[in-house]
């Protein structure tokens, strides 16, 4: 039934009586129900086409995932701006998930073949949608048959291809030079796109966008567009002016938490006796007096837990010996025991004052934000990045950027993230629901915050496998795994199931971050690993089979590490094999 159905169609097109609009609908998706006796029209790495079991016809799709993988298989097709589309599938297996990027998903457990459906509307720029098939890490095979994704074409007859994808030209305080390839077909004119919104309309492949502010970072994608259509959008790529003030900091730094409040199995180590190969320390940690009530305090580790630790007086002519040095010192809030829900905005004030006590006390260079457990979460609806409405969210940006204004433009501020509240987010984002609500919790913070960040490290370890833009997944402990987490920092991703594109850090923001030795975390990556890593990111080369979508990063900031610590236990492993590296990087 399936294959006379779809021949229907193609005899119809072929009379002329099928055309693109909002009247019609038919099935966008190629090799639907897999009659081509192969996976032919998806991207599909696992699957097979099979002859049973079978929903109708002769083949059907099967999948068995692996244990670091979903299975996944994923078909991208044109679609209409501001449309809505239905979708369904046939589907045998536990569980199967059916969903497309941007749009819903659903998921069953079904010991026979069950149909699964779902509907969309695309967004007012939105030209692609991508459906997607997959199971779960190391669950049975799954099958698929009689895929349908209903609603009319977005590909119009005489639209224009889509531009090549954008390069970044001479940048200034204030402006910045873009450049593309040529559309095919009939263009009347490029549409440029900044942040999601239109920028500017343009007859040729260049353009120079002004009355920008200084070291601001944006995201553009361009368009081609005729009197029948507008193209799908290219890649999109990040930019930014330039007019940033020093924060001090050598080209590549070597970052490190310093056990300032606790003792654990790594020992107590004086401030004063942490080597000068550490351009930012981080004194770990500050903690909240109750989870919800925004005041901070630094309590430093007793006699009595850390034998041999200095007086006050002694700490803070430690900091300032750094400092003199050239050295920032920080205080980080939060890690595994300090949770922080800053719920409302009497906690929001408290927050500020504590952390500006502790700034002041010790005359700290900035603050470090190492939120973890339940700190930041997305209520459900809320979807956009760009205009977070969760309170712990919203008051979070708030007070982060009172102390930056209250502190100025020196002021330091890092953040050290899991994969989870951050690279999740390409797949699955908290405030759309379906899922853990603290799935990409981070990026609203980082978005608010990327024109006063000074240093992004996220922990690439302690990290379950997390996909990276070329849709595989990556497991931690190997120089694939901070490659793949740290370029999508650098070029930006689109967010989960939201329509929207979080847009890519400066590489000077960039840090990769890792546990120093085997005692101090998951993941511990050899020190060869980790330099193959560096020099794939920082100048493209050895990158194996990852293609990197952000392109080189020869300033990319450098590596921290939890923590500086456990690489005294370990006989500097960590400062002894990077520092040298680092400096010798370009």
């Amino acid at each position: 039934m399936k294959r006379a159905r779809f021949l229907v169609v193609l005899l119809l097109a072929a009379a002329g009586l099928v055309v693109g609009g909002p009247a019609q609908a038919a099935n966008l998706l190629a090799n639907p129900g897999f009659e081509a006796g192969s996976t032919s029209g998806w991207t599909c790495p696992a699957g097979t086409a099979v002859k049973t079991p079978v929903h109708s016809g002769t083949y059907a799709l099967a999948v068995t995932p692996g244990a670091s993988d979903q299975g996944q298989c994923t078909q991208t097709v044109s679609v209409r701006p501001s449309t809505t589309y239905s979708v369904s599938a046939w589907v045998q297996g536990a569980p199967v998930y059916l969903g497309v990027t941007g749009g819903s998903s659903t998921w069953t457990n079904a010991s026979a073949y069950s149909q699964l459906s779902l509907s969309f509307t695309t967004s007012a720029n939105q030209t692609s949608a991508e459906l997607y098939l997959h199971g779960w890490y190391g669950a049975s095979t799954y099958y698929a048959d009689d895929v349908v994704l209903d609603g009319p074409g977005g590909d119009t007859p005489g639209g224009p291809g889509v531009p090549g994808t954008p390069t970044v030209g001479t940048v200034s305080d204030t402006s910045i030079a873009l450049s593309w390839g040529a559309a095919a077909g009939t263009v009347t004119g490029y549409r440029v796109y900044e942040d999601n919104a239109l920028r500017a309309t343009v007859p040729g492949t260049s353009t120079t966008l002004s009355g920008l502010t200084a070291c601001t970072s944006h995201s553009y994608s361009v368009t081609a567009y005729n009197d029948k259509a507008e193209s799908a959008h290219t890649p999109a790529v990040s930019a930014t002016t330039s007019g940033c003030t020093s924060a001090g900091l050598p080209k590549h730094a070597l970052i490190g938490y310093v056990h300032a409040s606790f003792a654990n199995g790594s020992g107590y180590l004086k401030l004063a006796d942490v080597p000068n190969a550490w351009d930012i320390i981080d004194l770990a940690f500050a903690e909240p007096t109750s989870v919800t009530s925004g005041d901070v305090r630094f309590n430093r580790c007793s006699a009595t837990e850390c034998p041999g630790v200095e007086s006050d007086a002694d700490f803070i002519a430690a900091i300032r010996a750094k400092q003199a040095q050239g050295k920032k010192v920080l205080i980080s809030i939060g890690g595994q025991n300090g949770e922080v829900q800053l719920t409302t905005t009497a906690a929001r004030d408290n927050f500020v004052n504590s952390v500006s006590a502790i700034i002041d006390k010790y005359g700290l260079d900035g603050l470090d934000v190492d939120f973890e457990s339940q700190s930041l979460s997305l209520n459900s609806g809320d979807t956009d990045f760009h205009n977070p409405t969760t309170p712990v969210i919203v008051n979070l940006i708030a007070a982060l950027k009172t102390l930056k204004a209250r502190y100025g433009a020196k002021f330091v501020l890092t953040m050290a993230p899991e994969t989870f509240f951050v690279q999740v987010g390409y797949q699955f984002y908290g405030g759309a629901g379906g899922g853990d609500s603290r799935t990409g919790a981070y990026l609203p913070v980082i978005y608010a915050m990327r024109d006063d960040l000074t240093v992004l490290h996220v922990q690439d370890y302690n990290s379950g496998p997390v996909m990276g833009l070329d849709n595989q997944y990556h497991t931690m402990g190997g120089a694939d795994f901070l490659i793949a987490m740290t370029d999508m920092l650098k070029s930006g991703f689109k967010v989960a199931n939201t329509g929207q594109t979080f847009p890519g850090l400066r590489e000077d923001q960039i840090a990769v971050g890792l546990p120093a030795a085997v005692s101090a975390g998951n993941g511990y990556v050899s020190p060869t690993e980790v330099q193959t890593a560096v020099t794939c990111l920082a100048h493209g080369t050895g990158c194996g089979s990852y293609t990197l979508r952000g392109g080189p990063s020869p300033a990319l900031r450098g590596l921290m590490t939890w923590s500086v610590n456990w690489d005294r236990y370990y006989k500097w492993e960590f400062q002894k094999a990077h520092r040298p590296f680092l400096d010798g990087l370009g």
